[in-house]
């Protein structure tokens, strides 16, 4: 009797079945796969270019949703105060708000995993110069940080992206040196050291890959909070210009307005923040579950 073959799945269809058992992270990942898919194809699907200043029309400023402007589309979601579409502004806004958030993100991972894995890897005067600035750095709020380099740096996209990096980096970095500190002491690393490999090629090739799982699990945090940053500087006039309103600052024209029965302005792209936030947020636990089996549920 012929035995067959056990099949063996390999690591990503296992990671990919066991997160679809979670129903509510499956959930989430839809939800976000639709708002990137949207905040894409915006310019495809949204009836009026909210940066083109030239196609406004103060007007049609403040009207609720159903409104049918001069222009002859619907305002489904209302206008704002500068006669801006809800609908297209809040789409345009998602892009603004996933691209600082993902640039961002990208570039205070790159900085954050190197420092963190050469300071645990090399050790030393090196390593204790690199966290001792890294903890000074967490020892100030985030916010506070991005408020004040915000303020220095000036309105625009790389500016804000630039703050939002210096925030953030120091958490990236500390967790890339716990797990760097943990993997210099194993066997493969002491075997790698004793070959004519160098020690850079060694803590960025050998190392650091072995460091990605608790830092991916960071890296999902830290989007969600450099969009909910980003918006929290915009909605205070220190983000991006008003020729490019993002989330926030689509909220903060509308603050104003809150009491006048204008809720719209505000209410809606306020709803988008929090449904996109909450979706990164809700899969990135799921995946942390996942990557450490000591919060496995």
């Amino acid at each position: 009797m012929t035995a067959h073959p056990v099949a063996i799945d390999s690591p990503w269809r296992a990671f990919a079945r066991e997160f679809a058992e979670d129903k509510v992270s499956v959930v989430a990942l839809a939800v976000l796969a639709l708002i990137v898919l949207l905040a894409l194809i915006a310019p495809l699907i949204t009836p009026q270019d909210p940066y083109d200043l030239s196609k406004l029309v103060l007007m049609d400023a403040r009207r609720p949703p159903g409104y049918v402007g001069s222009n002859g589309f619907t305002h489904w979601l209302g206008t704002d105060a500068q006669g801006r579409d809800l609908y297209s502004a809040i789409l345009y806004g998602l892009r603004i708000s996933l691209q600082v958030g993902l640039v961002a993100g990208a570039i205070a991972f790159v900085i954050g995993a190197s420092l963190g894995t050469l300071a645990g890897f090399v050790g030393g005067r090196t390593e204790t110069l690199i966290m001792r600035i890294i903890d000074l750095q967490l020892s100030f709020p985030a916010i506070l940080l991005a408020l004040v380099l915000a303020a220095l740096l000036g309105q625009g996209k790389w500016p804000l992206i630039a703050a939002l990096v210096t925030a953030q980096y120091a958490y990236f970095a500390r967790t890339a040196h716990g797990a760097a500190t943990a993997e210099r002491s194993k066997d493969y690393v002491e075997a790698a050291l004793s070959t004519p490999l160098s020690s850079a090629r060694v803590a960025f090739r050998h190392v650091l890959p072995n460091c990605m799982p608790p830092l991916i699990v960071v890296a999902t945090v830290q989007v969600a909070n450099s969009i909910a940053l980003e918006a929290t500087l915009s909605f205070l006039g220190l983000g991006l210009r008003v020729s490019e309103p993002s989330l926030g600052m689509l909220i903060a024209n509308g603050f104003q307005y809150m009491l006048s029965g204008r809720y719209w302005i505000s209410i809606y792209p306020g709803i988008a923040l929090i449904v996109l936030i909450v979706a990164i947020n809700l899969v990135g636990d799921q995946i942390r579950d996942q990557l450490n089996p000591r919060l496995r549920r």
